[in-house]
């Protein structure tokens, strides 16, 4: 039984960069329960490849992505909040994207999807969460992309997210973030079956995608967790390809790229990497401190780990030196975590603490 359900958006739905979607819909899921006051909802936006699905309930039992976050007496408790997840508009986990059929001849859009940005996930969630019934949310939490889409959220809809989490995340894409993802998308461009996006659905280009894989893995996770954790470990059965896989660093690499090819589509990864690579908080309103001055954010808080090599800790302290300048109470943790990037995914003995004394203050 799947807990998963979807919001039809507004038809036409008109996209930030020009162009439109009809019949467009979000999925999400919902743990815990809308209080009569309405004023209780956490609303939870994702980074680029988690689907709405962030943890079990009693419509669908199986772990989610952010278990060890979201449940009763967890960080995020369902017993005091109504926690709704959002899988993002563009993505291919139900909400609609490049691989959701075009309302003309119900094949694919492929490339025929329009440009999508972060503020389109933004607006998009906002509606489905006025369409909840809900007028302000209690608070709006945002790991990596689901940051960046926050903070969207946050100087579009000014006031209606007054307590933000934000986690691992940036205002914008450093030059580095940007040329890791450019060289992602080339892999999966210069893979012969992706056929200018028009790959058939039994046929992906399944090597481009599984070098951009662990190309993306290389910048999530820290050398210094990797010296540790590998160090010169050889596996066990070495390839018997020239040049082939020799090293259990190697063998991680596999595992994670053979889990990640087929359950999330090539396109739609190209369309919400680029989407990063777009934003740029700057836009609203001529720079940083600007835009987050205009979201009239209360109180914030800001999480990161100085081993996370693609967003690094010196963002997160702009945004909240920023929310901090502009009137906001505003905790700040650079957390001591090796796991880089990926830290708030797997170290929860550092992460849930300050998550669960920043909500059960408000």
């Amino acid at each position: 039984m799947s807990a998963t359900r979807f919001f039809e958006l507004p038809s036409p739905f008109v996209l930030r960069r020009g162009g439109s979607l009809a019949g467009a819909r979000l999925a999400y899921e919902t743990w815990g329960e809308l209080n009569p006051a309405g004023d209780n909802a956490i609303l939870i936006l994702t980074g680029l490849s988690p689907s709405a699905h962030a943890a079990a309930g009693r419509d669908d039992p199986s772990p989610g992505w952010w278990e060890a976050m979201i449940g009763v007496g967890k960080a995020i408790d369902t017993r005091r909040f109504f926690v709704i997840c959002v899988n993002s508009l563009g993505s291919c986990k139900g909400s609609t994207g490049a691989a959701s059929p075009h309302p003309d001849d119900h094949l694919p859009y492929r490339l025929r999807f329009p440009d999508i940005c972060l503020e389109d996930v933004a607006q998009s969630a906002q509606l489905l969460v006025a369409g909840l019934g809900i007028r302000q949310l209690k608070a709006l939490i945002g790991p990596s992309m689901g940051g960046m889409s926050a903070l969207a959220y946050g100087v579009m809809f000014p006031g209606q997210a007054p307590n933000m989490v934000l986690i691992s995340t940036a205002p914008h894409s450093l030059p580095f973030a940007t040329a890791i993802r450019s060289l992602q998308r080339e892999c999966i461009r210069r893979d012969p079956r992706w056929l200018d996006g028009n790959y058939a659905s039994d046929s992906w280009p399944e090597d481009g995608f599984r070098l951009a894989r662990k190309l993306g893995m290389v910048t999530y996770r820290s050398a210094q967790e990797w010296r540790g954790r590998f160090g010169r470990k050889r596996v066990s059965q070495p390839s018997t390809q020239a040049f082939g896989r020799e090293f259990e660093v190697e063998a991680y690499l596999d595992a994670h790229a053979d889990r990640f090819v087929g359950s999330f589509d090539p396109n739609c990864y190209l369309y919400l990497s680029r989407a990063m690579d777009w934003f740029d908080l700057a836009d609203h309103g001529g720079a940083v401190d600007i835009a987050l001055a205009k979201m009239q954010v209360r109180r914030a808080l800001v999480i990161g780990v100085p081993s996370d090599i693609l967003f690094p800790i010196e963002q997160q302290r702009e945004i909240a030196e920023g929310l901090r300048s502009a009137g906001g109470v505003v905790d700040f943790y650079a957390l001591p975590s090796i796991q880089g990037h990926d830290s708030f995914l797997v170290d929860f003995e550092r992460f849930a603490p300050p998550v669960a004394d920043f909500l059960g203050c408000l």
